[in-house]
């Protein structure tokens, strides 16, 4: 009945579709399109190409989940690396956390706010009628000791997600160091990028680069390769930037943390990255100019930010029927339908705001992409940072605000205020967040398995390229669904003490994201870099930042529902919360930075008696090379690479 209820204040009819659609998802065998599992194949070289269509991919069939649901971490180690590994320990991190504050919440604190009476009493023969209000605790008694309930589920449920914050943390740094161990000698372990490399008309800038690092590192100094600017070809000489190779780990780690010279702007250092994930263009800029663009893709983040505040004001009217009538008295009538009124107030928002959001993560990975990082991993971690910080701020802050930028600035110059205003604007949003999760969350993670528009772009661009172009297999947008996820975990922790029903929504979302993130990994995406496991300290940031959120509002509703003592006795929790990641970020976060003097030397050490080092090191000056220069190779034979996947019979 509760869940009824629910489906009414939504939609009924929007949450059936959206449910149709997951099921429909989880059914099938395989995506029916052809773009969807050959890539995985191709990458591993074992596509094997069916020169009829087959029609048992269309049937709908459990089988695929089964398979999903037995894949060992280990198996997804070796099939897809450590960054893979992170992603999926991300979901079921947040599952561990949304079945035990969950159970809370349903058991719990669901009655406790259904059986109070400070809005209206509860009617258990009339579920359907019923304000959502009534199952959040806007409906408890100011004042009323049952509010103890959940400030004590506010304190036990701050301690075991800090308890399990702590041991993965812990696991993955151990799995980090051990992934580094058990890898083989890698091209980008034993290179630096030297940058700003000052210039002489007496000797070239390899002849300038020789010599320095000769002098500097005479027994460990290996060879280099300097970077040649490929915008113009009368430009080829102008770089002022190479890859500076070393004999081993430790030299090549110590030439990075040390200043190279008197002045800062000159013999600048960066951690290589692998091979493949290098990012060209940015190689060419000087000091000054990557400077300068840092601080344009700052401003340009912001006024963006501002900008999309529009379309949230565009949402929030759509979910106040009284300001539509106001506005647009023709669609007074029309209005009147319970049908209309609850697809514009309960869907139609939300999906406005979806189809704004997938604008953001394309944006933000385009604005770090001219922020001067010189990866493709380093862009889209960047990215990722910025896309979840913007929908922090411009759907949950602009949302409960009602989206006025005004009203934000004047809270923000209030500190003292915050907690109040938080715990007034925060629970009146409840079904609006509902509704996001839903058309958000499970509508997304289940088109994964369709790649409908992925499968759209790609028969655009092949009428664009020949037959001989190289598949380009998918990669997964980390800066696309870290974000997402995160979010959610987000919108749990802030309600699940004030509107507890949201939760099993959530743990919907990431029962279904855990088996279909599976399955793409197996079948779908293949790794395009590996950062191993770099992606963690945003996800542990994050947390720790909705930890606080939830403090702060409960301090603001334990205000305002006059219980003052109860408000007290929560201020400690965010200080303990902050110190607590302070000992996280000095015990932990220098593990993601950098590989120890310990563990470089032994590593090292093992190499020392391997014979295929010298091959490694006569390889290593042809591991950097700029894909624009390199000569065009086309196949011999090129039958078996025009043929179509799907063929006529």
């Amino acid at each position: 009945m509760i869940v009824s209820a629910l489906l009414t204040s939504v939609g009924i009819n929007t949450a059936l579709c959206v449910l149709f659609f997951t099921l429909y998802s989880i059914l099938r065998k395989q995506p029916s399109n052809y773009e969807v599992y050959v890539p995985r194949l191709l990458a591993e070289g074992t596509s094997k190409r069916r020169s009829r269509f087959n029609l048992e991919r269309l049937i709908p069939s459990p089988g695929w989940v089964a398979k999903a649901w037995s894949l060992s971490e280990e198996e997804l180690l070796s099939l897809s690396g450590l960054d893979t590994v992170v992603f999926m320990r991300i979901i079921t991190f947040s599952l561990k956390i949304f079945t035990f504050a969950g159970t809370i919440g349903i058991l719990v604190i669901l009655p406790v706010n259904c059986w109070a009476d400070q809005l209206q009493d509860f009617d258990g023969a009339d579920f359907t009628n019923s304000s959502l209000d009534v199952f959040t605790i806007s409906n408890v008694n100011s004042g009323s000791n049952w509010l103890w309930v959940h400030f004590s589920a506010v304190y036990i449920v701050t301690g075991f997600i800090c308890v399990l914050l702590f041991y993965e943390y812990k696991h993955i740094s151990s799995r980090r160091i051990s992934y580094f161990y058990s890898s083989e000698p890698q091209p980008h372990q034993f290179t630096i990028l030297v940058h700003s490399i000052p210039t002489s008309n007496s000797c070239s800038i390899s002849d300038s680069i020789d010599s320095f690092f000769k002098e500097l590192y005479p027994s460990t100094y290996l060879s280099h390769v300097v970077i040649r600017r490929t915008s113009k070809i009368g430009s080829l000489l102008e770089a002022r930037a190479a890859f500076v190779f070393f004999k081993a780990r430790y030299a090549a780690a110590t030439a990075l943390h040390l200043q190279q010279s008197v002045d800062p702007t000159q013999w600048v250092t960066e951690l290589a990255p692998e091979p493949h994930d290098v990012y060209w263009p940015f190689f060419s800029k000087s000091f000054m100019r990557r400077w300068i663009s840092k601080l344009v893709v700052v401003v340009l983040c912001i006024v963006f930010t501002i900008m999309f505040l529009l379309p949230v004001v565009l949402v929030q009217g759509l979910t106040n029927l009284s300001q539509l009538e106001t506005l647009f008295p023709f669609l007074t009538s029309i209005l009147t339908i319970k049908f209309v009124s609850q697809i514009i107030t309960g869907y139609l928002p939300s999906l406005i705001l979806q189809l704004f959001l997938k604008l953001v993560p394309p944006a933000m990975e385009f604005l770090s992409s001219i922020q001067g990082y010189i990866s493709r991993s380093a862009i889209e971690k960047s990215a990722c940072t910025k896309v979840l910080w913007f929908t922090i701020w411009n759907v949950f802050f602009a949302t409960v605000f009602s989206g006025s930028f005004l009203s934000m600035i004047f809270i923000i110059l209030d500190p003292k205020g915050i907690p109040e205003k938080l715990a007034i604007a925060v629970p009146a949003q409840a079904s609006f967040f509902i509704t996001y999760v839903v058309t958000s969350g499970w509508t997304s993670t289940s088109s994964e398995l369709f790649r409908i528009m992925p499968f759209i772009l790609s028969l655009i661009t092949r009428l664009f390229t020949s037959p001989d172009d190289e598949f380009e297999v998918p990669s997964i947008p980390y800066y696309n669904d870290i974000p997402r996820i995160l979010f959610f975990g987000l919108l749990g922790l802030t309600y699940f003490f004030l509107a507890p029903l949201i939760l099993p929504f959530l743990l919907a979302y990431f029962c279904l994201a855990y088996i279909i993130y599976r399955n793409q990994f197996m079948n779908v995406y293949a790794p395009k870099y590996e950062t191993a496991g770099k992606f963690w300290p945003v996800v542990h940031n994050s947390m720790i930042f909705s930890l606080v959120l939830m403090h702060i509002i409960a301090v603001g509703i334990f205000a305002l529902k006059k219980l003052s003592l109860a408000s007290t006795l929560t201020l400690p929790l965010p200080v303990v919360t902050l110190l607590f990641n302070e000992y996280c970020r000095k015990r932990f976060l220098p593990i993601f930075v950098a590989y120890s003097a310990e563990t470089l030397i032994r590593k090292d050490r093992e190499d020392q008696n391997d014979a295929a080092m010298t091959e490694f090191y006569d390889n290593l000056v042809n591991a950097y090379e700029d894909p624009a220069l390199l000569p065009i190779q086309s196949s011999s034979n090129t039958d078996n690479l025009s043929s179509p996947l799907i063929s006529e019979a």
